[in-house]
């Protein structure tokens, strides 16, 4: 009996030890505030990319230039993807994308969108081609508006470090060039520094 007591402890050290590995190794998944601030690290993150959309976004809307180009009119923009001149893999995409939406919700602009010219050809073909389609309801080729406008950018990063500290610095620069005289109407620029050191516990 007294063995069978000793082997019945065991399993049951063993099945609760399992159990607690299972329950230590088990992902939790919850949901956070998307405009919290990160400081995972000092690369270029989400916190970043809302804080450059925003504040070139604002001085735009704010630039006295732009608002005599809106005044009776809502100009039609193209957005060529922000060029990164870091050495950072990142998705410039984004940012443009968030900063024609902002100013296509502010109501005075209005968009083409380039990265879906094929898809439009493709469907007008389609439309004046195919005999699927009622030829009275096809829209015809040369319809579209060209864009007046063209908003483009840079971002750029210095890097500095050493065994104890990381410096990054960035610099996204915009400008609104007018397409037919060449000029551009208005530019700005925003700076972020993030710095990392070492601490008493490690990175």
């Amino acid at each position: 009996m007294k063995l069978i007591s000793v082997k019945s402890a065991a399993a049951v050290a063993i099945t609760s030890a399992l159990l607690l590995s299972g329950c230590a190794n088990k992902a939790v998944v919850s949901y956070g505030d998307a405009q919290a601030v990160e400081t995972v690290d000092v690369n270029f993150g989400s916190t970043d990319l809302q804080k450059v959309a925003s504040q070139m976004t604002d001085s735009l809307l704010a630039s006295p230039v732009v608002g005599t180009l809106t005044a009776n009119s809502r100009p039609i923009v193209f957005v060529e993807r922000i060029k990164n001149k870091t050495s950072e893999h990142i998705d410039t995409e984004s940012i443009t994308d968030s900063i024609s939406t902002q100013l296509l919700r502010s109501g005075k602009f209005r968009f083409v969108d380039m990265t879906r010219v094929e898809a439009v050809r493709e469907q007008l073909n389609f439309q004046n081609v195919d005999p699927l389609v009622n030829p009275n309801t096809a829209i015809a080729f040369g319809q579209q508006v060209g864009a007046q406008y063209m908003l483009y950018g840079n971002l750029s990063s210095i890097v500095k470090s050493n065994a104890d500290k990381s410096d990054v610095y960035y610099k996204f620069t915009m400008r609104l060039m007018d397409l037919k005289s060449g000029l551009v109407e208005w530019a700005d620029e925003t700076e972020i520094r993030k710095t990392r050191e070492k601490s008493t516990f490690g990175w």
